[in-house]
């Protein structure tokens, strides 16, 4: 769990807009695509946040965004009180050592022509000032044996490894900076189930030694609940609920949180005939046009005038840290699924 202490990493406001435009020999832009539209939270060093979401809720943008592989249309995103959206040159390499990934699929993410030592070392001809040429081998089967493989497997070629023990490789790599944040997107959706539980094991035991902060974007929800300290829920590039895992997984006030949980399976047979199934109508809008005032309105049975006037703040419940984007947010209890 993580300590208390002052955020590591402090986003506001963020926003990132694509874009559309036609033409061809001369160009002009005809609406954007709001990927992210106005994000806003806090990550403290040993803390886990898992975002969750539907597909094209914008949250590898996001990830781009605090990686800045992506330059956001506005807002910020500060590290140990540094804003790395307006850092260049070399302040900017060297913040982006603090700030590393572990990709969803480790068959595509590693360089089939390079060797396991090659891979894992080649974030040290960008930093050297982390590993002199001298070292770089060592250390290299160093971060080999720390994520649980063989040190002396160092000249072997990816395919030669298993799926999970790729994705080991791909962990070692993101840690060769010693970075304080890893943002893992889907870093377990490729695996087989069994493989899935050793690898966020690894991530857990990972944290617990090095003190690492993790941003953990997911589409399974029980592993989410499994890792994050706390639950951020993206829809249509917002975030509409931001909470501790018990908030959020038991007494969810958004009703698209509660959707959400409502298509999570439960094994107790029991559970399954008292949980109340949320099927959504429709499907999600285009985020080059969403809809006015609150985006879930035109799928939320709970939706009145107001919802299409004003667009719902994410404001905090009374007496908790939990914090909801909602004109009706109620608690619901939820059948528990594990």
């Amino acid at each position: 769990m993580a300590a208390t202490s002052e955020p590591i990493l402090e986003v506001r406001d963020l926003v990132k807009h694509f874009a559309l435009t036609q033409g061809i020999l001369v160009r002009r832009q005809i609406g954007a695509i709001k990927a992210v539209d106005g994000v806003s939270f806090d990550l403290r060093p040993g803390e886990t946040l898992g975002i969750v979401g539907e597909s094209g809720c914008g949250k590898s943008t996001l990830a781009k965004l605090l990686m800045a592989l992506e330059r956001p249309t506005s807002g910020s995103v500060k590290i140990n009180g540094r804003d790395m959206a307006k850092a260049r040159g070399r302040e900017l390499k060297s913040m982006r050592r603090n700030v590393q990934m572990v990709m969803q699929d480790p068959y595509t993410s590693l360089n089939p022509r390079m060797t396991v030592g090659d891979i894992i070392g080649e974030p040290y001809e960008i930093h050297p000032e982390v590993a002199p040429k001298g070292m770089r081998r060592r250390k290299v089967q160093d971060l080999l044996e720390l994520v649980g493989l063989n040190p002396d497997h160092i000249n072997r070629y990816p395919h030669q490894f298993s799926g999970g023990q790729r994705q080991r490789i791909g962990i070692a790599r993101g840690l060769a900076l010693q970075p304080q944040i890893i943002i893992c997107d889907e870093p377990v959706s490729a695996l087989d189930v069994s493989i899935q539980a050793q690898v966020i094991n690894l991530l857990e035991r990972l944290q617990n030694e090095l003190n690492l902060a993790y941003i953990f974007i997911a589409h399974d929800l029980s592993v989410v609940r499994h890792i994050s300290d706390r639950v951020a829920v993206m829809y249509l590039g917002k975030l509409v609920e931001l909470g501790g895992d018990v908030e959020i997984y038991d007494r969810p006030s958004h009703p698209y949180t509660q959707a959400l949980l409502s298509a999570v399976p439960v094994p107790n047979p029991d559970g399954r005939e008292r949980r109340e199934r949320i099927i959504l109508q429709g499907d999600p809008p285009s985020p080059a046009n969403p809809p006015t005032g609150c985006r879930f309105r035109t799928r939320c049975w709970k939706a009145q005038d107001i919802c299409a006037e004003q667009e719902p703040p994410l404001e905090v419940r009374p007496a908790t840290d939990h914090r909801v984007a909602c004109h009706f947010a109620e608690v619901h209890d939820v059948v528990q699924a594990h």
